[in-house]
């Protein structure tokens, strides 16, 4: 039953692409635009309203995208303006919108920024980044850490001074607080807003500003560096919201623009304060996502997200990302996909907005790599404690041909090994695979006006093994139940659900069934949605 008043950041589901990674169209290895265009009946089919892209710009890649050198220009490896261009409009004549990923707290130390602004003091760009004289008696300015190891400070010679860099040193954090900087950076959106792009993901947005007299920040209990310390003079200052709302207001004067931000530090409470009317229209909170296979957990996510945000604000949900270990290889078990489709049916069902990742909707797993083989520079930092972010990043596969077909040359990352049975076009065929599973699990929440629009309604409430709940608007109610462990288990309806009538919409067993005797029995890693007949 659709509605008529479908808006796609709220009702649609987003899909996103790590470009690098999705598919090649000239055979040097890495994923390009072309490649993405030439897969988009792929998506259109699959059902999505939406793509994010990871970071598409000029970069030397020490974060593989994140240190960005030119906000305005599209990195040759990924193609040109020109091609972005033609993939937009592609996009657009599917029904599919483009949202592009915005690094707008650091650059690249190689942007021409900050090439100027390391030369002086007395420069056009000297005050365009964070940077502090020694303390008396030398050394940094204060204890502020880098999340990716040692201090985050950095001491350059040509000034004198040192700069500040959350992240990597090569990413030096930008002064937000000058005038030009932020008008520059505004300018940002209204480039890309002119150029048809529909939305953007602000990475670690709430790291914009810090404490202008740059105070110590206070001790606590931790691991790393970063972890013992309270973060309160380098995240979530108060000049956050006026610059929100500025660029709510820029993205206002285009329709259907839209803005998810990265919460960084996240908790349900802290990302709810920066989504709002007048402020993000979405933001991210990570605590669904790094939930275990317990349907206790999933809940309390679930409860805590949505008591956190405003009547007026909408939630967001993710299972996999660019920066974790994919779903299908926390949740899965082997190569079987019982239960990564009743992950998909949670996450498809639930009141807000789901992100998919690149090659959820065929189960990829988490490709392995040795020592000699991790590219990403904190996995080269931290092995064998943590190897880095790679294995979730391994080329999409397609077919059982070399390179899953990603690629006729070498793939930047290896391709899992299981990829001549685990591919788009061996479960395409398959009527029972993970990924006509997906299909019609999105066709279904596009049909259904409860799915995308409906309340919530809990009816496990402290959850074991099952966990069911209703969605309901004016014109439908839906049951969807999830059995999270191998086993038989029954659900009570109750006296009043009892009563109703009800007709199977989806299984992901064969054969769905329906109430009887006042339970639902689920069998063993099974989700069933219901609808109540009238």
């Amino acid at each position: 039953m659709p509605s008529t008043d479908f808006l796609w950041w709220r009702d649609g589901v987003i899909y996103q692409i790590y470009p690098r990674s999705f598919a090649d169209s000239n055979g040097d290895g890495l994923g390009d635009l072309p490649g993405i265009t030439a897969r988009l009946d792929y998506l259109a089919d699959l059902g999505i309203d939406a793509i994010w892209l990871s970071p598409i710009f000029p970069s030397p890649d020490v974060d593989f995208g994140y240190d960005v050198a030119d906000y305005l220009a599209i990195d040759p490896r990924f193609g040109s303006l020109e091609d972005f261009d033609r993939f937009v409009a592609e996009a657009h004549r599917r029904g599919i919108r483009v949202i592009l990923d915005l690094v707008l707290n650091h650059t690249s130390d190689q942007h021409p920024w900050f090439q100027e602004s390391r030369k002086s003091r007395d420069n056009p760009y000297a005050d365009w980044y964070l940077w502090r004289d020694p303390r008396p008696g030398g050394g940094p300015p204060n204890n502020w850490a880098s999340v990716f190891g040692g201090k985050g400070w950095e001491y350059e010679p040509q000034r004198g001074q040192y700069y500040f860099h959350m992240f990597y040193k090569e990413q030096p954090d930008l002064n937000w607080r000058h005038p030009a900087v932020r008008e520059a950076l505004l300018d940002v959106f209204r480039f890309w807003l002119e150029r048809g792009v529909d939305g953007f993901r602000l990475d670690v947005f709430n790291v914009y500003f810090k404490h202008p007299d740059f105070p110590d920040n206070p001790p606590r209990l931790g691991l790393r560096a970063f972890d013992r310390q309270q973060h309160i003079y380098d995240i979530d200052q108060p000049e956050m919201f006026p610059l929100l709302r500025e660029i709510r207001q820029i993205l206002d004067a285009y329709p259907e623009r839209y803005a998810v931000g990265e919460t960084f530090l996240s908790t349900p409470q802290k990302a709810a304060r920066y989504c709002a009317p007048g402020l993000l229209h979405a933001t991210f909170d990570f605590t669904f996502l790094h939930s275990p296979w317990r349907p206790e957990r999933f809940l309390r996510a679930i409860q805590d997200w949505e008591q956190a945000l405003r009547d007026d604000s909408w939630p967001t949900y993710v299972l996999s990302n660019h920066d974790n270990p994919r779903a299908a290889t926390r949740y899965g078990r082997g190569e079987d996909d019982a239960r990564l489709k009743v992950a998909a049916t949670l996450l498809l069902t639930l009141r807000g907005t789901p992100f998919m990742y690149y090659g959820e909707e065929i189960g990829m797993r988490d490709i392995r790599v040795s020592r000699s083989e991790i590219k990403d520079p904190i996995g080269k930092r931290y092995w064998p404690f943590y190897k880095g972010r790679d294995g979730c990043r391994s080329p999409m596969q397609w077919d059982d041909s070399p390179h899953a077909g990603f690629t006729l040359g070498h793939p930047w990352l290896p391709v899992h090994p299981n990829y001549r049975h685990r591919n788009v076009e061996a479960q395409r065929r398959d009527a029972h695979s993970l990924l006509n599973y997906y299909r019609s699990l999105l066709r279904l929440r596009k049909e259904n006006s409860a799915l995308r629009r409906g309340l919530f309604q809990p009816l496990t409430f402290e959850p074991r093994r099952l966990l069911a709940y209703l969605r309901q608007d004016e014109h439908q109610t839906i049951l969807v139940a999830l059995n999270f462990s191998s086993r038989p288990v029954r659900l009570a309806m109750g006296r009043t659900l009892s009563a109703l009538r009800w007709r199977p919409l989806i299984s992901t067993k064969d054969e769905p069934l329906i109430p009887r005797d006042g339970f639902l029995t689920l069998r063993g890693n099974e989700a069933v949605i219901l609808e109540r007949e009238a």
